[in-house]
């Protein structure tokens, strides 16, 4: 029985060993794959990259900015910074100098976007961003606005933002309604409040069956007044006269629109009328 239990205890010690020798190795293994990233502040790249391929490192220009300090074409900044423990194939971002200032900055204030990009590259120069904004009176397309502004020294980037005007959105309305309005009261609040208006068709009013048609069968199947309209009757003999077509006037009174009450109409669009 005591031979068993020493022996489990013996096992037991075994196991554990060998999960403290496990532990202990793979500490190692990690902490064997980093290294410590170097000061490129200064260097070329073709330096920074040889002393970075040594580590296991690699190295990328992510940016170029003018600086009085740093001769051109020397690196002027790095992320990760110098100390700091990375593993093994980490990638190393780097800014490039572009030396001192060499170019002016031009007023493209007031030309147009296309104008001003062109203006700007062909200095050597880029576009960094571009913001567009409503302006009231001023016509779309037209540079409000640069940073740097025009003969700066200052300069630490060689790219340029814009403000540009932009075209304004008409204005959208809910579509009142005019039924049972007269044509003319209508066509003023529309003149009013920046619409037009569009086409005006009369509906004819069914007249009355004849008392002598009562008894005529095809009567029974004649349209009903209310889906079809009805016609003054053709005049023959030396007497008929021409009928004029029926006129919409002021005092006609509205019995349909389009668009209809309630649907969302922008400023300027045409309404169109039905009015008996």
């Amino acid at each position: 029985m005591k031979s068993a239990i020493r022996f489990a205890m013996l096992a037991l010690v075994l196991v554990i060993v060998a999960l403290v020798s496990a532990l202990t190795a793979m500490r190692f293994a990690i902490h064997g794959q980093e290294v410590e990233v170097p000061p490129l502040v200064g260097l070329g790249p073709a330096e920074a990259e040889r002393q970075l391929a040594g580590l296991g490192l690699q190295v990328s220009i992510e940016r170029q900015y003018y600086s009085p300090q740093i001769p051109e074409g020397r690196i002027m900044s790095q992320l990760p910074l110098p100390g700091t423990k990375v593993r093994r194939g980490w990638l190393v971002r780097v800014a490039q100098s572009l030396g001192k200032t060499r170019v002016t900055i031009p007023d493209v204030t007031g030309q147009s976007e296309h104008a001003a990009e062109l203006n700007i590259r062909r200095r050597g120069l880029d576009v960094a961003s571009m913001a567009k904004v409503e302006e009231a009176g001023i016509p779309a397309d037209q540079v409000l606005a640069q940073s740097p502004t025009a003969n700066e020294t200052q300069v630490a980037a060689p790219r340029i933002s814009f403000l540009v005007s932009a075209a304004a959105e008409p204005q959208a309305f809910v579509m009142p309604s005019f039924v049972g309005q007269p044509l003319g009261s209508a066509s003023r609040s529309l003149q009013d409040a920046g619409f037009r208006l569009g086409n005006v068709n009369v509906v004819v009013a069914a007249a009355s069956p004849a008392a002598g048609d009562a008894g005529n069968p095809a009567g029974a199947n004649a349209a009903s007044p209310s889906t079809a309209p009805v016609f003054p009757p053709a005049q023959t003999g030396p007497s008929a006269q021409p009928v004029a077509p029926v006129q919409a006037g002021p005092a006609s009174i509205i019995v349909s629109q389009v668009p209809g009450a309630g649907q969302k109409v922008l400023a300027g669009a045409a309404v169109n009328f039905e009015v008996r």
